[in-house]
């Protein structure tokens, strides 16, 4: 199997070398019989929305040219376990297998590939508790008259950029639209890309800290 071993090291993270994880990657791939191509990312923020190396993985595995990504631990791949949840998603659909060795995650497997499903249905599920919760919560805040939400900034607004920004429609021609300057605009897409935002415009939480540490992305 041709094997995508993915690292990454931060700015923050302060003398960590990049070897400590390619070591454990490389010496993992020998023993699988893995042919391993390496994609490193060093002195990369994961909360970047782009970063070379992984950038470069994802084409790869989108021209079938991997079968399977590895990686170190799971922060080192997704920025957000939503994030995390997307790619897995796409790797199942491109038919590239994901191993984290930290996590000993292994969708070679089929304990690995139930893990996964467990992982993205238990995700959703705690995003509809959160959205009921706060749903729950405003109606409650706006029955004793209280403002809801960012001045100049509505649900109603954050829910119609989120809309416009997935069906195509560009930052500029969605602040032409909902008469909301563009940093709005901007800031509204970025939260709701790293997860921060769901498709209605509500904040979300992050999910699963014992296993997805944040500290240092």
């Amino acid at each position: 199997m041709r094997a995508a071993l993915y690292a990454r090291v931060s700015t923050t993270d302060k003398g960590q070398d990049v070897d400590l994880q390619l070591n454990e990657l490389r010496e993992f791939a020998q023993r699988r019989g893995f042919e391993a191509i390496e994609y490193v990312d060093q002195g990369v923020s994961g909360s970047k929305t782009k970063r070379p190396s992984l950038d470069e993985m994802l084409k790869a595995a989108r021209a079938r040219k991997i079968d399977v990504v590895v990686v170190w631990k799971l922060d080192r791949l997704g920025r957000s376990l939503v994030h995390l949840l997307h790619m897995l998603n796409e790797f199942e659909v491109l038919g590239v297998a994901f191993i984290s060795l930290r996590e000993q995650i292994d969708m070679t497997t089929s304990a690995g590939r139930l893990m996964a499903h467990l992982m993205g249905a238990f995700a959703e599920f705690e995003r509809d508790l959160i959205k009921e919760r706060v749903r729950a919560g405003i109606a409650t805040a706006r029955g004793k008259g209280r403002h809801i939400g960012r001045k100049g900034t509505p649900e109603t607004t954050l829910r119609k950029i989120i809309e416009l920004h997935k069906s195509g429609v560009s930052l500029r021609g969605i602040s032409k639209k909902v008469k909301a300057s563009l940093s709005v605009v901007q800031r509204t897409v970025g939260q709701y890309k790293a997860g921060g935002l769901d498709s209605d415009g509500l904040k979300t939480i992050p999910l699963f800290p014992e296993i997805f540490d944040t500290k240092g992305l």
